[in-house]
């Protein structure tokens, strides 16, 4: 199994939310996060003065998916999201050596 963290625009997240439901997933986890990558912030003028804002408002969507069903959300993540500008976002991707489902007690793949 792996978990992936999906980090993105907040105007992304129902594409991305298609894109998980379309790929076998089985549920997921949101955060409102900020953060800044490479693109450093964005310069605003607010009542005539220029503001360096450099924590920029994300999305965190945290899921963990069948090993086969990892490579496919990833890749229709990056054909379907990008915008091929900064702060399109990121996807890290963790081993998961066990879940457990609490009401059950089901473990591995079937507690998913």
């Amino acid at each position: 199994m792996k978990k992936l963290e999906i980090i993105i625009q907040p105007e992304k997240l129902e594409n991305l939310k298609t894109i998980i439901e379309g790929c076998s997933g089985t549920g997921l986890m949101i955060s409102n996060i900020m953060g800044y990558g490479n693109q450093k912030g964005h310069k605003k003028v607010y009542r005539g003065a220029e503001v360096s804002v450099n924590l920029l408002p994300k999305v965190k969507v945290e899921t963990v998916v069948e090993d086969s069903a990892a490579d496919l959300i990833i890749n229709k993540v990056v054909d379907e999201i990008q915008t091929g500008t900064y702060g399109d976002g990121k996807i890290f991707v963790y081993d998961v050596e066990d879940a457990v489902r609490i009401r059950t007690g089901e473990r591995g793949s079937g507690a998913l």
